[in-house]
């Protein structure tokens, strides 16, 4: 048997590297896969070392928060990979965990890729360079990434994003609002989607309830569904909503967020994957943002931030589509405004979706498949 180690940050992560086993178990019968991963990539027929939420951690002053503990788990996942003696390494997302793995394995003589670019056109662009020097290969999820890379000699590939791949270019949303408990037809919906992480939750939860409540006062007959990753989550969620949480004009739906993307007439939601999730369903949106203080702190005192819109429909549209809204402007009077726009505006909406339906064939390219070759043109 070949054997190729593979690691997931979380669940986005989970869900790329089963789709990439599936696909690699169709071309190559003798392949095995072992490493860090989640639900899927078990399901998928990958022996779980960790599991990847043990890398779930975002922000600067979080990393620095867990460094001792993933240290240790690098260090002993080395170890094994060492005692194996794997055919490949494959970092799926988790760069800051990922990328020191790989570097250290490719300094061996094994092959890596580095499957999802860190988000270098945003951050730290001269790192593409770096990157080099710890993968083989890095495989893309959008079409401007390689570019990025080919300047630095480094090898790139865009494959598609799965996203993409997974969601129809037409979405219903009478089914939607039926299968969430008969919302009418014609019932203004909006949508939060306040995040995955329990951060996200606690720095923009509080605003996002505040921002449904202005909006229910000004427009009575409207209804707010939010979209809970998970259990943990939702009964977060409820605590902050208190007595609320029980009124008709609430409700907290766990694990269904592209359900509740397409009941949504708008969609309020954290930065992050779920802005693209939100395009694919071709709902207006406004984006929000609230790192850490200490963590915007750094990134404003020391310029690490080389991009004006930070949100995926902005980058793809290589404009400002959707209205971002950071920091300290992430409060209901502000929130407001913009979410009325989208709802006032019928015309703009129809605009807003013929790009995002643009961006869906663009992104569209079967992404497990054209990652699978990728793989095996490097596999022995």
């Amino acid at each position: 048997m070949t054997t190729i180690v593979l690691c997931a940050g979380e669940a986005s992560g989970d869900q790329l590297g089963a789709g990439l086993i599936h696909q690699l178990r169709e071309r190559r019968s003798d392949l095995r896969f072992v490493g860090i991963g989640g639900p899927a990539m078990r399901a998928a027929g990958m022996e779980i070392w960790w599991e990847a939420q043990e890398l779930a951690v975002m922000g600067l002053v979080e990393v620095l928060r867990h460094l001792p503990r993933l240290l240790r788990l690098r260090a002993a996942f080395l170890r094994r990979i060492a005692d194996l003696g794997p055919a490949m390494y494959i970092g799926i997302d988790a760069p800051d965990f990922n990328l020191g793995v790989e570097r250290r394995l490719k300094r061996k003589g094994l092959r890596t890729v580095h499957y999802v670019s860190p988000s270098i056109w945003a951050w730290r662009q001269q790192r593409a360079r770096k990157i080099g020097d710890s993968a083989d290969r890095v495989l893309c999820l959008f079409p401007f990434e390689p570019a990025l890379y080919q300047r630095h000699g480094v090898d790139a590939r865009f494959v598609g994003h799965p996203f993409a791949d997974e969601m129809p270019l037409e979405v219903d949303g009478t089914q939607a609002r039926e299968f969430l408990g008969a919302i009418d037809a014609d019932s203004t919906v909006l949508a939060l989607v306040p995040g995955s992480r329990r951060g996200e939750i606690e720095r923009l939860a509080p605003d996002f309830l505040a921002t449904a409540r202005l909006l229910m006062q000004r427009r009575p007959g409207l209804r707010t569904l939010i979209a809970a990753a998970n259990e943990a989550i939702a009964e977060r969620l409820r605590e902050l909503l208190g007595e609320e949480a029980a009124a008709a004009r609430w409700q907290i739906v766990v694990g269904q967020m592209r359900r509740v993307l397409a009941a949504a007439d708008v969609v309020l939601v954290a930065s992050g994957t779920a802005t693209l999730e939100t395009a694919l369903s071709q709902r207006p949106m406004v984006v929000a943002y609230r790192l850490a203080p200490l963590t915007y702190w750094i990134v404003k005192t020391f310029g690490v931030l080389k991009v004006q819109n930070y949100s995926l429909p902005n980058v793809l549209a290589g404009r400002g589509l959707v209205e971002e809204i950071s920091q300290d402007q992430v409060r209901a009077e502000v929130l407001v405004p913009a979410l009325e726009h989208w709802l006032d505006d019928p015309a703009a909406v129809e605009l807003l979706q013929q790009e995002f339906a643009r961006m869906h064939r663009e992104l569209r390219r079967d992404a497990s498949a054209q990652a699978a070759a990728a793989v095996l043109e490097l596999l022995p």
